[in-house]
């Protein structure tokens, strides 16, 4: 989207917003912030954003007086769409890449209520979150999207602590907020599931090596990589003009993994 020309701004975890910033000023992100005319992705503007937290009065004081919270402000969902409105006045396409699941290695018969809980919270209510604050300064015609995963519909052994359940939601959510963003604001809401990506996040996981295997032995695609810029062009086209008519899709890049109901590489399975 910012090599067709899109302004970008980004609202980043505050307890990460130093790190983060400081491996951009490194040049530690250049190589993915690669444009096709050489020059580098920049943001217009970079936000503290917490995006389990609505409004200042949800902020515990643990929170609010934790060393890696100190000197931001701000930081709420409800408080980011006023700096935005304020900064910017309107946006064209809100995304929604965010999610965690503080129990994720525990599989779901060891989950506590708690932790369940803060997966739904972090991975699918904050999407409900941020387009209630931000669909208003959105424009016609204008997109917003997610990022799911296969273990929404399927058993996936590992990706635990409630993670397959708030998934699950943000798909059914997407449906429902499709009809009444769109009939409220004439905007689109769509999700994307995306294959097994060896990105930051999903190395916290701890098994995703074995997920690219596993997909590029069974998809129908399997002798090609899934890559990020593939998952990025799929964005692209769902935020743009293209895609006008679309709206409450789930779209998955996977190289097809998601229609596979017969793992070929079973050891259960004759070799031919």
């Amino acid at each position: 989207m910012s090599a067709a020309g899109a302004e970008v701004i980004l609202g980043t975890w505050v307890p990460a917003l130093g790190i983060f910033e400081k491996s951009m000023s490194m040049g530690k992100f250049d190589k993915s912030r690669a444009l096709p005319d050489g020059s580098l992705m920049d943001f217009a503007k970079v936000y503290p954003m917490d995006a389990v937290f609505d409004t200042p009065d949800d902020v515990p004081e643990d929170v609010k007086t934790n060393k890696r919270y100190a000197g931001n402000e701000g930081y709420t969902v409800s408080e980011v769409a006023d700096k935005v409105k304020a900064d910017f006045g309107t946006i064209d396409i809100l995304v929604h890449s965010l999610a965690n699941g503080p129990e994720v290695a525990k599989p779901l018969l060891e989950t506590s209520r708690k932790g369940y809980l803060a997966a739904l919270s972090a991975s699918s209510y904050s999407y409900v979150s941020m387009l209630q604050r931000f669909g208003p300064l959105m424009t016609p015609g204008g997109a917003a999207i997610s990022l799911t995963y296969l273990a929404s519909e399927r058993v996936i052994p590992g990706y635990g602590g409630g993670m397959s359940s708030a998934k699950a939601a943000l798909e059914s959510d997407t449906q429902t907020l499709a009809w009444e963003a769109g009939r409220k604001w004439g905007v689109r809401v769509n999700t994307i599931s995306a294959g097994p990506l060896g990105s930051r996040a999903a190395k916290a996981i701890g098994f995703i090596d074995d997920m690219i295997n596993y997909s590029m032995s069974n998809a129908p695609l399997g002798e090609k990589d899934l890559k990020a810029e593939e998952v990025g062009n799929t964005a692209a086209f769902l935020c743009s003009p293209l895609a006008s008519a679309v709206t409450g899709t789930c779209v998955y890049v996977d190289n097809g993994l998601h229609i596979m109901g017969l793992a070929k590489d079973s050891a259960s399975l004759p070799q031919h």
